[in-house]
């Protein structure tokens, strides 16, 4: 059965994949269950993944649960950025053009270029030799 309060969205970044669930609330976040200050560890990606409460000023006024899969915790912190101002936009109408002149509610495209056959990687060649 699905919960009615809480407002669902997806983001994405590289492989990374942020299943993003908010209900009004005291501030509360989690990802797969344990406090996102556990999960991620470093300053700058916390104040990454909040940039689209402090762009709308609701910090603190919904609590978000978040399910995290694929990618490293660069790509993650984004996915997660991405899904949370998407369901900002699905609870708030009103709220989406102040994310999208941010840029938040674009996705992040760039992922890794694939390796190239014979060559050591995407863009590196071997060492060119006249003789």
């Amino acid at each position: 059965m699905i919960n009615q309060e809480y407002v669902w969205a997806t983001g994405r970044r590289k492989c990374a994949v942020a299943r993003v669930r908010i209900k009004p609330g005291t501030g509360v976040v989690t990802v797969g269950g344990k406090c996102w200050k556990e999960y991620f560890t470093t300053e700058s990606l916390r104040g990454y993944i909040l940039q689209p409460l402090v762009a709308v000023g609701a910090e603190g006024k919904y609590d978000i649960a978040v399910t995290l899969n694929g990618g490293g915790m660069v790509g993650q912190a984004g996915a997660m950025r991405h899904g949370l101002s998407r369901a900002l936009v699905k609870y708030d109408e009103s709220l989406r053009p102040t994310l999208k002149s941010c840029g938040m509610m674009t996705r992040d495209s760039r992922v890794k270029e694939r390796k190239k056959s014979g060559q050591p990687g995407a863009r590196k060649r071997f060492q060119f030799s006249k003789r």
